[in-house]
């Protein structure tokens, strides 16, 4: 098994096909794509391929180290940011080919006038192993 990122994009991906922005929704179709997205993460939980997913709220702050003693900097919050990420699942599953076939099927969540949207998703694997010569952050 591996762990795969399937990250959603507000802004900053590829259009999607049915590109209306979720602002211009109706409640209605906000309430059939959410339940799509829960719907979807029932059959994963079932099948043992849920890790975990939430929707992320467009507002964020971006944050650096300073400098010892000196507070973080930060910057923002960018609700207008080209880059804005929807949501993220975590999956667990046998292959790359099951995380992409997995992404698909999400992509397929219904948007604007109950079209699918044929958004892009951006599957990211975990990292397994630290690269060469770099400790590992979590374990050291």
């Amino acid at each position: 098994m591996a762990k795969y990122l399937l990250l959603k994009h507000y802004r900053g991906a590829p259009a999607a096909v049915n590109d209306v922005p979720m602002d211009r929704w109706t409640p209605e179709e906000i309430s059939a794509h959410v339940q799509y997205m829960n719907d979807f993460a029932a059959k994963l939980v079932e099948s043992g391929e849920f890790v975990d997913g939430q929707a992320l709220a467009p507002e964020g702050s971006w944050v650096r180290y300073d400098g010892e003693g000196r507070p973080p900097v930060t910057d923002g919050p960018f609700a207008e940011t080209k880059d804005l990420i929807a949501g993220w699942m975590i999956i667990d599953v046998d292959s790359h080919d099951r995380a992409v076939e997995l992404a698909g099927e999400l992509s397929a969540a219904p948007g604007a006038g109950g079209r699918p949207l044929h958004e892009w998703l951006e599957v990211r694997p975990f990292l397994t192993a630290a690269p060469a010569g770099m400790c590992d952050p979590v374990h050291g």
